[in-house]
């Protein structure tokens, strides 16, 4: 008998290392399964930061991508989930 992988979307986060908004995102990911997330540091790098502002038009963060959806911060990303969407974005490959 074979184990079954879940599948899920990439998921990308820009993020900074003091953001509890960025802890929470991540938090609430973990919590859907999710453990691979890909986290951009922009506090760490100022061009990624300056990449970040050109690709979402915002300055803040978290700003987190489901696959190529540009999903927004941790409110957008709890919307979702309240809304019963953040499963279908996630299992979309």
């Amino acid at each position: 008998m074979t184990e079954q992988v879940n599948q899920h979307a990439p998921v990308l986060m820009y993020s900074t290392g003091v953001c509890p908004f960025c802890v929470m995102a991540e938090n609430l990911l973990k919590k859907k399964g999710i453990s691979n997330i890909e986290k951009i540091r922009v506090d760490l790098d100022p061009e990624r930061r300056a990449e970040m502002m050109q690709k979402t038009g915002r300055r803040t963060v978290p700003q987190i991508y489901i696959g190529d959806t540009h999903v927004g911060g941790f409110d957008d990303l709890s919307a979702l989930e309240h809304a019963g969407k953040l499963d279908q974005l996630l299992a979309a490959a």
